[in-house]
């Protein structure tokens, strides 16, 4: 599930191992033992593949991106993926073991808790005074409980964030190590990762990791543009114990609407035609290319300036039925109407930037879109 805190994340770390980073030198005075960032990383790989021990805690969420002024989508809430993009989202979290998770995602005068505990799932939503237990059939119990995250609000951890992050490091990354950090009121180490390359966006992301268990518990990610942090997402407390068991049992509250459904049917209730279009979404994504790696990787997407706006047919491959049934069409009008027009010797068409990404959206039915300026875009534009 995305929401969960899985082992597996930390293993990901392994392979910043052999990647080849210049190291530069422990940095403050030393709080916990010093490690070199090729010792750490290690370390945590080890860790990573001991297994997850149980755990609970709050997780923070914040983004400052610089985007212009989002629609609200409507039937996705104050938590939809749109939301997220802006301001602070708190995310509570218990981890039992594989089969005892739950996760709740306050809202303004709400709550949405999302807990599976064996062969029980559970979905209750308070702003709707609804309980809805999710059905799984012989054998189905494995693939519905990792289609769960679909009938919620996207929510992210450390650990996921670390994962996809620690993807970009290589040869064209700096890497520095601190000992004298503090998260969630728990000594830890702090990774600093760089790109050397200034077409980046990215000025820095730093990685703490738990000085006890090596469990990321924050990502920051640092624009080139900003002092603070345009995204950080970390734990504000922590305890790496057993959570009560009563956090993973359930009973409706006394009047509320109680249904029994299935993934499937949840999510064709959060929007007309969602269910036909998550396939659509996943033929684009077969669709996607890329130009350049690292942290300067561009994606190339098949997407007209209708489509983004969900009002084409996307050349008969979905593209703007995708986009229209995902709420990205209002967003996607939206950020055209900030867009400056750019021109290039691959034709001509329309940029934006924030703090951390840049798209360009040009007159032939491409989007480009990376963590790169809007010249590294033209750029890769022209590599037809």
């Amino acid at each position: 599930m995305r929401w969960a805190v899985p082992a597996a994340a930390i293993a990901v770390i392994a392979g910043a191992i052999g990647a080849g980073p210049v190291i530069a030198a422990v940095q403050g005075d030393p709080v916990l033992p010093e490690r070199t960032a090729e010792q750490l990383l290690a370390s945590a790989a080890q860790a990573g593949r001991a297994g997850l021990k149980p755990m609970s805690g709050t997780v923070m969420q914040t983004a400052s991106l610089g985007l212009p002024g989002l629609p609200e989508v409507p039937g996705m809430g104050g938590s939809s993926p749109i939301a997220l993009l802006s301001g602070s989202h708190e995310l509570k979290v218990w981890y039992g073991g594989a089969d005892k998770v739950r996760f709740a995602l306050p809202g303004r005068m709400s709550e949405t808790d999302l807990i599976t505990n064996g062969d029980q799932i559970w979905l209750w939503q308070s702003d709707e005074n609804k309980a809805t237990r999710v059905k799984a059939g012989s054998g189905e119990q494995g693939g519905e409980a990792a289609r769960a995250h679909e009938a919620l609000p996207t929510a992210t951890t450390p650990q996921q964030l670390a994962r996809q992050l620690l993807q970009r490091v290589g040869a064209d990354t700096v890497v520095s190590v601190s000992n004298t950090e503090k998260v969630a009121d728990r000594a830890a180490y702090q990774l600093a990762f760089a790109p050397k390359d200034t077409s980046s966006l990215v000025k820095e992301v730093k990685l703490a990791l738990d000085g006890e268990t090596l469990v990321p518990l924050r990502v920051q990610v640092y624009a080139r543009s900003a002092a603070e942090p345009a995204f950080e997402v970390g734990f504000t407390s922590v305890t790496f114990s057993p959570p009560a068991a009563e956090n993973f049992t359930f009973t409706p509250p006394a009047g509320a609407k109680v249904e029994e459904t299935s993934i499937a049917e949840i999510l064709k209730e959060r929007g007309p035609e969602q269910g036909e279009n998550l396939e659509d979404a996943e033929k684009l994504r077969g669709e996607i290319s890329t130009v350049g790696d690292g942290w300067t990787t561009v994606a190339v997407i098949p997407v007209s300036e209708q489509d983004l706006a969900g009002q084409g047919s996307g050349q008969g491959s979905g593209q703007g039925e995708a986009f229209a049934g995902a709420g990205v069409g209002a967003i996607g009008d939206a950020l055209l109407k900030s867009a400056k027009p750019i021109s290039g010797t691959w034709g001509s068409g329309k940029v934006i930037q924030t703090k951390l990404v840049s798209a360009l959206l040009t007159d032939d039915g491409r989007l480009l879109v990376g963590a790169v300026t809007p010249e590294k875009l033209s750029e890769a534009a022209g590599r037809k």
